[in-house]
């Protein structure tokens, strides 16, 4: 597919205009304060992976109603001293998985939880082991357009809410340094990603991939592919609803998030990204923390030939580095701006 968004040196500079409902921080503060009302941690069970370098548990948390979700907490066998603790949002459609399929940031040293997709799983990987019980209001058969028409309703609105509680059930964990939290993900999960960073002020770092969620307007008038694809596909049925649903839709863009955001960040995108339309993620990179009056530490990468893939592990390595140079450098991540092309 070749580039079919606006040219790298208009996404470089590409601050689009963002219709926020004027109770966007009410709607997020009082679904959050509820979901926050017990101890967030319901159970951690030990697990046997065959991997004699690695130590997992299966973690239960309380998230959005207090719902149980599961996650995969590990952590590198034989080390005692508090970590910093990367917290990982898995990608549309999946859900956690098994336990030794994501190893590179236990590897790296850090504490890792997994989170699972709720009422996700079905579409690729190994599967998920969280239910949504409130998955009931009017929409189509995909998360996308779950709960669609009423902000109080929708999918994301559960999901986002899971994700900020997975960064309160790890800071309680043992072995864990509460003070250094780091939000990682690709696609939804760089989405929720960039949720929990607008709405965790003290998040150590955020690291997103082509996130899903930002600059959605724009992305529906784009493309047909993934979640996008689904929306569009509803509102093609449901002739009359799309001023519902854009409302709805309001309340979890990224970009609205990303304003809102002050921990340092690190973004890559696909200039060729046909599912999440790189113009979303520049839009949240170059309004990131404008609300916040802080200038944090931030770069993106942008990868001219591919798409949703984006840098892949080329990206990983970036994200590597990047981040034990944040976490080495503490009082050194102020006021730094970076956009980077290419792949080298």
């Amino acid at each position: 597919m070749p580039a079919f968004d606006l040219p790298l040196p208009e996404l470089e500079c590409y601050r689009p205009d963002i219709e926020e409902p004027a109770d966007f921080d009410a709607f997020w503060r009082d679904t959050l304060k509820a979901a926050g009302e017990t101890d967030p941690v319901v159970s951690v069970r030990p697990v046997q992976t065959g991997l004699r370098l690695t130590r997992t548990w299966d973690l239960t948390f309380r998230g959005f109603a207090g719902d149980p979700v599961r996650a995969w907490f590990s952590r590198p066998a034989g080390s005692g001293e508090p970590l910093p603790a990367v917290v990982e949002f898995a990608g549309y459609g999946r859900g956690r998985g098994l336990p030794h399929e994501r190893l590179t940031w236990v590897n790296a040293g850090y504490a890792h939880l997994l989170m699972d997709n709720r009422g996700q799983g079905d579409q690729y990987g190994c599967g998920g082991d969280t239910p949504d019980p409130h998955a009931v209001a009017p929409g189509g058969p995909g998360p996308a357009v779950r709960g669609l028409l009423a902000a109080e309703d929708y999918h994301y609105r559960r999901l986002i809410t899971d994700a900020v509680r997975a960064v309160a059930a790890v800071r309680g964990l043992p072995g864990v340094d509460p003070e250094r939290t780091v939000a990682v993900g690709n696609s939804q999960g760089g989405g929720l990603a960039l949720a929990v960073a607008g709405l965790v002020p003290d998040l150590t770092a955020v690291l997103v991939t082509a996130p899903l969620l930002c600059g959605i307007r724009r992305a529906l008038d784009l493309t047909d592919a993934g979640p996008y694809g689904e929306i569009a596909a509803y509102l093609s049925v449901h002739r009359g609803a799309e001023e519902a649903a854009c409302r709805t839709l309001s309340y979890v863009e990224g970009v609205s998030f990303a304003r809102r955001a002050q921990a340092p960040a690190h973004v890559g995108v696909g200039l060729r990204d046909t599912v999440c339309p790189p113009s979303g993620a520049y839009a949240a990179f170059n309004r990131y923390a404008e609300l916040t009056g802080t200038q944090p530490r931030k770069e993106i990468h942008a990868y001219a030939f591919n798409g949703h893939e984006g840098g892949e592990a080329v990206q990983v390595r970036r994200q590597l580095n990047w981040l034990r140079a944040v976490l080495d450098e503490p009082g050194d991540v102020g006021g730094g701006s970076r956009s980077v092309a290419g792949a080298g």
